[in-house]
Parts: structure tokens; sequence; C-alpha cells
């Protein structure tokens, strides 16, 4: 898996917390403060996600049988966490390799690359996902047409 060089030379922090996966998508373990009031989990840019931390955005009410994604990013990463109940995330490099994440853990994300197709599905109840990126939106990056994404990613 590619990482930023920023992140491979100034903050090797970040390999620690990877497990690997067919090199499409990482789950990253993230601090866990347990406290009988209530547990805190952190991430924090550089040290739990290897990427400057530009957007944050969550997806919520997904209707039952509903998905979100289906597309790819040409330059962003991103790093997707179920603060609240569970979701599939489903990961695709365009060669036929494939892999899907089962989210279920607020101290637990998925790191995913730039050029992986993603698609997000079987969410329940009161789902939350929480989708950090290392960049603004810009229209441009997406590729949105599975087609075009696996010319691209050749």
């Amino acid at each position: 898996m590619r990482f930023r060089q920023k992140c491979v030379l100034s903050h090797k922090i970040c390999y620690r917390n990877y497990r690997m996966k067919q090199n499409i998508g990482a789950i990253i373990n993230l601090p866990k403060i347990l406290d009988p009031r209530g547990n805190l989990t952190v991430v924090e840019q550089f040290r739990h996600v290897p990427f400057e931390v530009k957007r944050v955005y969550w997806v919520y009410d997904v209707p039952s049988g509903e998905w979100r994604g289906g597309h790819s990013h040409k330059q962003c990463q991103e790093f997707i966490v179920a603060v609240s109940g569970s979701f599939d995330v489903t990961l695709d490099n365009g060669d036929g390799t494939k892999h899907t994440y089962h989210l279920n853990h607020p101290y637990q994300g998925l790191f995913i690359d730039t050029n992986i197709w993603r698609t997000l599905d079987d969410f329940s109840s009161g789902a939350v996902c929480l989708v950090l990126a290392s960049e603004l939106f810009e229209e441009e990056d997406y590729i949105r047409e599975y087609e075009e994404f696996r010319r691209f990613a050749k």
C-alpha cells in the first residue's frame, strides 16, 4: 500500500496501527480510553491517519437496503469510522481484487487510499459513518462510473 511521503518520513507511527488486508484498505486501531463516565477515542492527523485532515463529514439515517459511495478518488484519501452502529465497506482496486470490511467499533477505522472503488451498505438502524478526508471537496477528484474507474486504475 502506498503512503504519502510526508507520513513515511516524518510520522512513522502511522505504520504501527495498520492491519493490512490484500493491499486494499487498512484497519487502524485507535486509542480507546475507558472511563466509567463514558469511553473516549481520539484520532489525530499524521499520528493515527497518514494524511492531513482537510474535510470531515458523516453519513446517517441511511434507509434500510440503501447504499452509499459507489465511487473512487484520484487524489483524496479517506479514513472511515462507524461511530455508531455498523455497516459494510467493500473496496475494489479495479483488477478483480475486492475485500469487504464490517465496521462496527468506534475505536477502529478503515484507511482507504486513492484509486480504490468503495461501496458502503448493510447499514444498521441508527448507524453513523464518520469520514476524515485528505482533500477538500472537488468534483473533478471523483470517478463515479465503474468502467471509467477500471480504465483509470490500470
